[in-house]
């Protein structure tokens, strides 16, 4: 039932790098194929790509299939990519998991850019910086959560739209970020907690709310 996937959520901890094998310009966005060491994947399933929740049409050995509708190509990277970039993959988490990084929906909420990544001096470790867009910066916060081309990562410095984050070695290797450069776009995704803290403040009904009609309509 597609009405489950509203509730599909992932934690940010990556556990493969892909490479984008082809893409197809659609009627309606792109599709993308996708090289991977995943096994069992199903037809309908949840892969957060770079960050965004993407559905599996189909899928063989060592890849699968993803399509990216227009308004997803609008709010997010995907519509940037060519065949043989790195892209950060997580599976949907299963109930029971345990809860490595923090809640991430993989609904991107903004494009950030990657300002530099330089390894702090006398150190195996290295600096992130990332400007935030406005709809992202609203909701970061010192020593909070942020998602980063899906990667769950916490701010070490906030000054105004720019965000600095510690990255350890492990994070380096097991994920894209060593192929990016500066300048170049990240998908974000602000605290999950952070916009639920908004809403009830303002004490408003958010424009998104799903209404009971909703769910039915999307056959939940």
């Amino acid at each position: 039932m597609r009405g489950l996937e509203l509730f599909e959520l992932f934690t940010g901890l990556v556990d493969d790098v892909g490479v984008v094998e082809r893409v197809e310009r659609t009627e309606v966005g792109r599709e993308l194929r996708i090289s991977s060491r995943y096994t069992g994947l199903t037809s309908g399933e949840s892969v957060a790509v770079n960050g965004a929740c993407l559905t599996v049409r189909t899928s063989g050995p060592g890849w699968f299939v993803v399509a990216a509708v227009v308004t997803t190509l609008g709010r997010t990277t995907i519509g940037d990519w060519d065949a043989g970039r790195r892209v950060n993959l997580e599976r949907a988490m299963r109930l029971g998991d345990r809860l490595g990084g923090h809640l991430v929906q993989g609904h991107v909420d903004g494009v950030g850019k990657l300002i530099d990544f330089e390894r702090i001096a006398e150190s195996e470790n290295w600096w992130l910086h990332i400007e935030l867009p406005d709809d992202v910066e609203k909701y970061t916060v010192y020593k909070g959560s942020i998602s980063i081309e899906g990667i769950s990562l916490t701010v070490a410095k906030l000054e105004r739209n720019r965000c600095t984050i510690a990255i350890i070695p492990h994070t380096v290797e097991a994920t894209n970020l060593h192929s990016l450069k500066a300048g170049d776009p990240v998908n974000l995704e602000a605290d999950l907690i952070a916009k639920y803290v908004e809403k009830m403040m303002r004490g408003e009904a958010s424009e998104n709310s799903l209404t009971v009609e909703d769910l039915v309509q999307q056959g939940f």
